[in-house]
């Protein structure tokens, strides 16, 4: 579908005439669903996106109650709308992006484009304690988020292992600001640590229970396909070489050597799991199915990766 950009008389005329809540929701709904942008940063139709980008940028609930939808709007309030949904649509930018807000596992998070906006299916493993792969949830106590960003996987971690330490480790300084954001607006400072590493770089010596690795994994093809929106993500979040697997060979080479006897190593490679076949022939991957939809993560024990790379 080729983009449809959004005019000012459009948007002078939606000032003008639109009143209530549910006006601009059905308004933006139908703007969205015009104008070719690409759903898929916490929504994947127009309503939903509207509903993600209107109510946060009036300081509301996503699910605000219905009563209020029929509440009329200032000029002030309609016309910063207006400039948010001349932004959504003009210039590709991401909802989470304008409002500052992403969720993962039922939390919100702080984003800005120092950071990956969330969208990974560890959120479902992460609310089942890694289950049935972890047998003793309760005897892990330290854990590593690889490539953390936002620090939402490493303070989903920390909201769920409440005894255990978390290192929230990742390249890029700007990514650990927003990652500090969320921390201590979560009030975790004491248990999850921002640690700037190029993979295990800044954690020598360290042994870790559960290593979560979420790395950049889109290959060479992909990125020059990636839908507008996804530029305003920082490319070194995303991209990892021709085949997307450049950061995941760093890790799985040296992942054991930070593993207790008994941890496990879960790793997202997304798309690129297409190229793990005949990179890593015969490995011992077990590739995760899940419920709520997702693909590309496999799970791997320090055991079988010693015997693995030994061979």
């Amino acid at each position: 579908m080729s983009e449809l950009l959004i005019e000012e008389a459009t948007l002078d005329e939606a000032v003008a005439e639109l009143s209530t809540l549910h006006d601009w929701l059905r308004w933006t709904t139908s703007q969205f669903a015009s104008s070719g942008i690409f759903f898929g940063h916490g929504t994947d139709n127009a309503w939903d996106e509207a509903v993600s980008l209107l109510l946060p940028a009036l300081s509301l609930p996503i699910d605000a109650p219905k009563e209020l939808m029929h509440a009329r709007l200032t000029s002030t309030e309609k016309n910063r709308l207006a400039g948010l949904i001349a932004e959504r649509i003009n210039d590709f930018t991401p909802v989470p992006y304008l409002t500052n807000i992403a969720w993962f596992a039922n939390m919100p998070f702080y984003v800005d484009e120092r950071v990956l906006i969330p969208r990974s299916p560890f959120a479902e493993l992460i609310n089942n304690r890694f289950t049935p792969w972890l047998e003793e949830p309760q005897s892990v106590n330290r854990i590593l988020d690889l490539c953390t960003g936002s620090g939402c996987i490493a303070i989903a971690l920390a909201q769920a292992f409440e005894e255990a330490q978390v290192d929230a480790v990742d390249i890029s300084y700007e990514a650990l600001e927003v990652a500090d954001i969320n921390i201590t607006d979560y009030q975790l400072n004491d248990r999850v640590l921002p640690i700037q590493s190029d993979v295990f770089s800044g954690v020598p010596g360290q042994k870790y229970d559960l290593i979560v690795a979420n790395p950049p994994y889109v290959d060479a093809e992909d990125m020059a396909d990636l839908p507008r929106e996804f530029h305003h993500e920082p490319e070194l979040g995303l991209a990892s070489g021709h085949d997307g697997l450049d950061v995941t060979r760093t890790i799985l080479s040296e992942a054991a050597d930070h593993l207790t006897d008994n941890g496990l190593l879960f790793v997202e490679v997304g798309n690129s799991m297409v190229h793990m076949d005949a990179l890593y022939p015969g490995a011992p991957f077990e590739w995760i199915e899940f419920e709520q939809g997702g693909l590309g993560v496999f799970v791997i024990s320090k055991k079988q990766l010693v015997e693995y790379f030994a061979d």
